[in-house]
């Protein structure tokens, strides 16, 4: 089992076994690897991580349960939801805040259900009234700094559609400037400029 956790375009893998495809970091030059958990080498690592030469990092810890709790301690946690929507054509919403193309997400709010969340996200930030869940995608993990608090967000996705014409109604006020459909075939164009974690979710999809 693992859980990639990104620190801006820096991947970090929490694991409990070293898989073929994770052993391929363990033995990069440019990657950190940890296999002893305790207060240290949790530090050592977040350091590790953000150090400019280190591209990405494993820890491993035959305990995935310990090894993830243990490590999600050292950070303000923080869980969200959002949706990959798609139109009875196809194509796929994405909006444009903050300098990058993104998915509709947002903060779960007290009392508040993940599915819950995500359609209210979504309804909010682009107008859009009304979208189905289709199905649960998956959970996406990535760290930033919100003052002196050093933030680690869950991001939970689902795949959703709505139905009819609907008007797109970007929220300003939470720096979206722009919303558009996507043709699956042209959404490649738009990685260069969004974020790994989403890169991911769309590439998940649209390989399936």
């Amino acid at each position: 089992m693992f859980i990639k956790i990104f620190f801006d375009d820096k991947p970090l893998y929490l694991c409990d076994e070293i898989t073929t495809y994770i052993n391929e970091y363990v033995h990069h030059d440019d990657a950190i690897f940890i296999d002893e958990l305790n207060s240290h080498t949790i530090k050592s690592m977040i350091h590790e991580m953000q150090v400019a030469k280190v591209h990405a990092g494993v820890f491993y810890h035959k305990d995935f349960d310990e090894l993830k709790k243990a490590f999600f301690k050292k950070f303000t946690f923080i869980q969200a939801a959002g949706g990959l929507v798609t139109n009875e054509d196809g194509d796929v919403l994405l909006i444009f805040r903050r300098g990058k193309w993104d998915l509709p997400k947002g903060k779960l709010d007290k009392g508040e259900k993940l599915d819950e969340c995500a359609v209210r996200e979504v309804e909010e930030e682009t107008g859009l009234k009304k979208p189905k869940i289709e199905k649960i995608l998956s959970a996406t993990y990535h760290t930033y700094h919100e003052g002196a608090r050093y933030i680690l967000k869950e991001s939970n996705w689902y795949k959703m559609k709505i139905i009819g014409e609907q008007n797109l109604v970007p929220q300003t006020n939470e720096g979206i400037e722009e919303i558009k459909w996507v043709r699956p075939d042209k959404l490649k164009t738009y990685y260069s400029n969004t974020y790994p974690n989403v890169v991911e979710i769309l590439q998940s999809w649209s390989d399936k």
